[in-house]
């Protein structure tokens, strides 16, 4: 397979250093993935963009950001983001994917972001094109992408959960995020804490994690970045619980997670949203390191209750769960995350959805072209000829 990618044009791959920025990573997995297997992958990113194997398009685009500060300030500058100056970086590099897919450079495009190319992809009927859902399906997206509907145009999601509120979208899979498990060491031997792990937001439970501690009497470390936006949450409900066993270490760079979730006793998520899937929970699992759920979103799907952790419905069943920790064995966790949530298995599942995609369009090509061969005027005057009952000057 030809096929193109596409997450920000505007963001380097790989991310700064100091960003999280999860479609980037997986996106690069990917790419590297399936050029590995024979395809040919071009990944398009700005200027400054290296792949360990697969190429780069880069449109001579220049990065608008290449740290968390100039991405911070470039999404809450009111001057660039009410002209759209992100957006129009992004469909720039989107047309060139479809130019060049016109072509006949590529077979297939596949974009992090779909709000980058569903005009360009509706006008383009002929052309496949996945997109891949990272974020839940707000009413507006989804009214979004019935907007821009056209029979080219496939979806997957990262969880079945995930689908819950646009069930009937065309979707082509789900596939699960994987990661790189060589990454994440296997530890058995934790030290004495509970870890929190994710943005300083309501949405991701960091207040609910501090009253599972207390009333656990564990010590919990919080590892995460405060911004702008979350500042207020922090102030009123994290900086104050904040002591000896209420630890925020902050922001902890991405390669150095492993060392944190491998001795953490358990990772908590008490999340106060649908999330769609959970990076941080296959992390932890494939360091050794069991999780604690709210049953909200994708944990059902990612977490085998009472094997890899607990799936629950209150905290106060988040904390009775804490004393079930050691009943459950850390070895099996390491082997489910390599089992289920590989870089390997994440590959497998988009090769397979491009496979499908592609078929499928040229199934319909194929159709289309027959149909149009029998009402095609040459067809109708051979068939006349070809009819004993014409008339005679029409032989």
């Amino acid at each position: 397979m030809k096929i193109a990618m596409m997450v920000r044009s505007f963001i380097p791959a790989p991310r700064p250093a100091d960003m999280i920025y999860a479609p980037i990573d997986l996106a690069i997995s990917i790419c590297d993935g399936l050029t590995r297997r024979g395809h040919t992958v071009d990944l398009y990113s700005p200027l400054g963009s290296k792949l360990e194997v697969a190429d780069v398009k880069t449109s001579n685009l220049r990065a608008l950001a290449t740290t968390q500060q100039e991405f911070k300030e470039l999404i809450s500058d009111i001057a660039k983001t009410s002209h759209f100056v992100p957006a129009l970086w992004d469909s720039y590099m989107a047309g060139e994917m479809f130019e060049r897919a016109r072509s006949g450079e590529y077979d297939l495009l596949h974009f992090h972001h779909p709000e980058s190319a569903l005009a360009l992809a509706r006008s383009n009927p002929n052309i496949p094109v996945v997109y891949t859902l990272h974020d839940p399906v707000f009413n507006w997206f989804k009214e979004l992408f019935e907007m821009y509907h056209s029979d080219n145009q496939k979806f997957i999601s990262i969880s079945n959960n995930q689908r819950r509120d646009a069930p009937d979208l065309p979707y082509a899979g789900t596939v699960y995020n994987g990661i790189p498990i060589e990454h994440f060491p296997y530890s058995d031997t934790p030290e004495d804490y509970l870890l929190f792990a994710g943005r300083i937001v309501p949405e991701k439970g960091v207040k609910e994690a501090i009253q599972v501690a207390k009333a656990a009497r564990k010590r919990l470390i919080i590892i995460g970045p405060v911004y702008q936006d979350s500042q207020g949450y922090f102030d009123q409900y994290i900086q104050p619980q904040l002591d000896d066993q209420i630890l925020h270490l902050g922001y902890v760079a991405h390669d150095q997670m492993w060392r944190y979730y491998s001795k953490a006793q358990a990772l908590l998520t008490p999340v106060q949203w649908e999330e769609p899937f959970g990076l941080t929970t296959v992390e932890a699992m494939a360091c050794g390191t069991p999780v604690l759920s709210l049953r909200r979103g994708a944990a059902p799907e990612l977490i085998e209750h009472g094997k890899t952790g607990f799936v629950v419905d209150s905290i106060s069943e988040m904390v009775d769960a804490v004393s079930n920790i050691p009943n459950i064995e850390r070895g099996y966790c390491r082997d489910y995350a390599k089992q289920r949530f590989s870089v390997d298995q994440m590959v497998d599942g988009y090769e397979s959805a491009f496979a499908a995609v592609l078929s499928e369009q040229r199934s319909f090509s194929t159709y289309l072209l027959k149909q149009r061969s029998r009402l095609s005027p040459l067809r109708i005057i051979k068939n006349i000829r070809r009819s004993p009952n014409a008339p005679t000057g029409s032989r």
